[in-house]
């Protein structure tokens, strides 16, 4: 029986869990998820035959916030003795695939199983290239993901290039900048990794644009701003790193940035303040809705219980806003791997009024 494996932060499972029974419902596809508090995954399984593979072509992987990655297919028991067979016999009722992506849970358990997976990546790699299952000259082929819960217990699915995320398991590989004020950069970077295709970073992420960083201290998000050459304004009461305040890009307004309010429009403004959600989405569709930026990146820091409508009702409410306004604009959200009790959302506007935002 085939069915969906998603994964997803640790102690996130319930929000992925609904989220999919939520999407699966509004397709008319009928599923029930498999979990446990802690494990990282979730299963959806559909008892009708194809339905699963239905429901994976009938969801925008970008609709998806707390699953990081998924894939499409079964499990295996296999024996300590022998673990490859089992798994190209599996392959022989899939794709073709253009890649291999050995997986674990983002866990404890999962990571003690990184000897196992360097011991098994050369030989399964090989076995799959002599039997042609993988074929690396195939770029737009599926991914074929074999995800290890055990010594004994694999499954064996794919993903498609074009629906899903870029990276096994869903977490992109970033390298901390040692010149950053602070690790939570790395949000900002992510975010736009996810958000923003990388072959139009060089026009919305341009030199000489301008942007605003709401609770930027000591600078972790200005840092990336800067890093791109951009004229920012740094809104926050706490004191910036002082290469930075050296780099000449950099005006450092000390305010509250729920109540600050730009002297002209910018074409980006990010937040990454802890603060009630609501909160947060209301200061989101202030921005937009009165001209005040182009594109934005939020964090919404959510609450212990609850979460998944929570950010949902953040959403609605920016939507509402937009719509208010007369405004079309691209929403998105997605709880990225260097989140932690959030969630962030990216919105761009594409147009307003009578006329198109550049």
């Amino acid at each position: 029986m085939q069915e969906l494996l998603l994964h997803c932060r640790p102690g996130f499972e319930g929000e992925a869990a609904t989220e999919i029974q939520t999407l699966a419902a509004e397709r008319g596809i009928n599923g029930y998820v498999v979990t446990r508090d802690g494990a990282a995954v979730v299963r959806f399984v559909c008892p009708a035959a194809g339905d699963a593979e239905r429901l994976m072509g009938a969801i925008d992987f970008r609709e998806l916030i707390f699953a990081r990655q998924w894939a499409l297919g079964s499990w295996l028991d296999v024996s300590t003795e022998d673990r490859i067979s089992p798994i190209i016999t599996a392959c022989a009722s899939g794709p073709i695939a253009s890649r291999l992506w050995l997986e674990t849970a983002d866990t404890n358990d999962g990571k003690a199983l990184a000897a196992l997976i360097r011991k098994l990546e050369r030989p399964l790699e090989s076995a799959l290239l002599k039997t042609r299952f993988v074929r690396p000259k195939q770029v737009d082929a599926p991914r074929l993901h074999v995800f290890l819960e055990s010594g004994q217990r694999i499954f064996v699915g794919w993903s498609w290039a074009d629906n899903a995320a870029a990276w096994p398991m869903g977490i992109p590989r970033l390298k901390f900048p040692r010149e950053a004020p602070s690790r939570s950069t790395l949000k900002l970077e992510e975010a736009w990794h996810h958000f923003i295709p990388r072959e139009e970073w060089d026009s919305r992420l341009a030199p000489g644009m301008t942007a605003v960083d709401l609770g930027a201290a000591p600078g972790g998000w200005t840092w990336q701003l800067v890093n791109r050459h951009m004229k920012v304004t740094a809104v926050d009461n706490g004191p910036m790193a002082r290469s930075l305040m050296d780099s000449g890009q950099v005006e450092h307004v000390q305010a509250d940035g729920y109540l600050f309010k730009p002297a002209r429009p910018v074409q980006w403004m990010v937040c990454d303040i802890v603060d009630k959600p609501a909160r947060s989405s209301a200061l989101l569709a202030r921005w937009l809705t009165r001209g005040w930026c182009r594109e934005a990146i939020i964090n919404f820091k959510l609450p212990m219980k609850q979460r998944y409508r929570e950010v949902m009702q953040c959403l609605a409410h920016v939507q509402d806003a937009l719509d208010a306004a007369n405004i079309r604009a691209s929403i998105a959200c997605k709880q990225l791997y260097t989140d932690r009790e959030e969630v962030t959302c990216h919105v761009r506007v594409l147009h307003a009024g009578s006329y198109k935002v550049q």
